[in-house]
This record gives structure tokens, sequence and C-alpha cells, in this order.
């Protein structure tokens, strides 16, 4: 079972998170960019590093910046000379894109990097370029430092896949980080268990993963009750919830499905694998009210009543 070789092998360097190293594993084979939220030191680069490498995908990192502009990201035009011109190409041209702080720029840059992330290319002069394929972002932000930010808007968090919630690790986990760290035991990670290629024949296999009609009504099932709380039975939601998730979550939830099936080895997917997307796909898709915001409820909260609530 090739899931559960890549979390293994990605487990050798980072300690502990098992379930976002499954959700990141699976973002990839469905061809989904990711969103992971958490505060500073919780390895989220780390995280991202490790699994380039094992994909065997080429990686760039860009610390995303206020004073940075779409040029410094895509690239542009450099002048050599009276009507001359070269094309100068950027980092975004690489297979694995870690948008380090990506709360951290201007809504110019972002808009860029969403856009190349949407088209899956990029515009330099009159010319168009192709970015590498598989292309794959993994954007980080602080939850809690909101000074000298820019939030991305929620048009823009929607064209992620997953939104991943890092948090601290456990009291075992993390002594075994410090015992780790002072005896300087850094495990070498195994050659790439996975190729661009090979890659991209997982994402097509992924498109043929059989979906009984029962999950595909209870992932539209899912998606509605968002925006209508009361008919599922949640009526005390009705005026947390501003705006649900759109039906662009709907087809999110089926390609992460099918992508977590294949990984799991098998060949048709299981509640259990729309279960295990859902909180990932929806946390960021959903809004909350000023009610819900002031008494302090979170998104997962709601999800989790929601999975307990919809019958498959």
């Amino acid at each position: 079972m090739i899931g559960e070789q890549l979390i293994t092998a990605a487990q050798r360097v980072v300690i502990g998170q098992r379930e976002n190293i499954e959700l990141l594993w699976t973002a990839l084979i469905a061809g989904g960019h990711v969103l992971l939220e958490g505060v500073p030191g919780v390895a989220k680069t780390l995280m991202a590093s490790t699994l380039a490498r094992l994909s065997g995908m080429d990686f760039r990192r860009v610390q995303f910046t206020p004073d940075m502009l779409p040029s410094d990201l895509t690239g542009g035009l450099v002048y050599e000379g009276p009507g001359k011109f070269s094309i100068r190409k950027g980092p975004i041209f690489t297979q694995v894109l870690l948008a380090d702080e990506i709360n951290r720029a201007p809504a110019k840059v972002q808009s860029a990097l969403l856009e190349c992330m949407q088209e899956g290319q990029v515009t330099l002069g009159d010319e168009t370029y192709s970015l590498p394929r598989p292309f794959w972002v993994l954007a980080t932000q602080n939850p809690i430092e909101q000074e000298g930010t820019y939030a991305l808007p929620e048009a823009q968090i929607d064209r992620f896949m997953f939104r991943l919630e890092i948090g601290y690790p456990t009291e075992k986990e993390e002594i075994e980080i410090v015992q780790r760290w002072a005896r300087k035991l850094h495990p070498d990670l195994p050659p790439p268990l996975l190729s661009p290629q090979k890659i991209l024949e997982y994402q097509t296999q992924a498109t043929q993963i059989a979906v009984p009609s029962r999950l595909e009504e209870y992932m539209v099932k899912l998606v509605r009750a968002t925006r209508d709380p009361a008919s599922v039975g949640l009526k005390e939601w009705s005026s947390r919830i501003a705006y649900g998730a759109s039906p662009r979550a709907v087809l999110a939830l089926h390609r992460a499905s099918r992508a977590r099936a294949l990984l799991m080895g098998r060949q048709s997917i299981l509640p259990e694998d729309v279960k295990a997307v859902a909180p990932a796909t929806l946390r960021h898709r959903i809004i909350l009210s000023y009610v819900a915001v002031a008494e302090g409820v979170r998104t997962d909260k709601f999800i989790s009543e929601l999975l307990r609530q919809v019958p498959y």
C-alpha cells in the first residue's frame, strides 16, 4: 500500500503529524494545493520540504514579505539594451513551491500566485509559459500574528483544496524532538519513493477510482447542509453560519476521496474517505457569522457535528 509507505517515510523526519502528512499526500495525488496554518516552529516548512524530497520533485521556498512584487514571484522582462529584452523566469517555475507566510505579501502578489495555481501558466511580456507538471503549492500562514499582514480573501482561500491546521506535538513527541536535536540524530531520508511521472500516473489513476452514487449524494448533502444547517437538525447553527460552502467544495471532496482511496490501496471510495478529508476541505469554505465569532466557536466544531448528523 503506497500510502502507508509514504506516510512512514515522512515520519522518519517529521515527528508526529500523521493525519496532516496523510492529507498532504492525498492533496498531491488529487492535484490540489494546500494552505498550512500554524504557529511558528511546528514543522510546516520541514513537512513541505520532506514531502517534496520524497516525491522526487523540484522544490523552492519563497519567503513572502510586504515589499514583494508580483515579478519577484513570476519573473518578468529584463532590459538588456535599446529595444532588447530577455525573459527572466521567477521561482514560481518549479514543481513544489512553498509560499511561506503568504499573508505577509500584498494582494497583488497573492493574486499572481493564485492565478498561477488556477491556470497552471504564467504570462511574461507577450508570451505565455506553462508551469512544470505536476505543480503543487503549499502556502503557510501564522494564525496569531496579524500585524503587518494582508488577509487572504475568502474567494482566494477557496482555491486551496485543503486548509490544514498544524498543532503542537504531544508531550511524548516533543520529548523525542528535544532528544533528537540534542543528540544530533537526524535520520536520512530514503531515496525518493515517487517521481514527477509517477505522480502524474497516480493522479490519472485517482480519476478512475469508483465512487458509488450514494456517496456522491452524501457529499452533496454535506455541502448543502453547510448552507442550511436546520435542514439536518442543526438549527442552533443557523445564526452562526454566514455563508456555506460552494459547489467547488463538492468537487474537492470528490477528488480528495478518490485520491485517499488510491493511497489506501482501494478501487472504490468508502464513507471513511469522505469523512477523513471533509474537515480539511470544508473548514476554509464555511464563513462564520459575527455571532459565532463573538462566542468563540470554531468551524471544526460545526463540521464535526455535521458529520455525525448527516446520514450516508
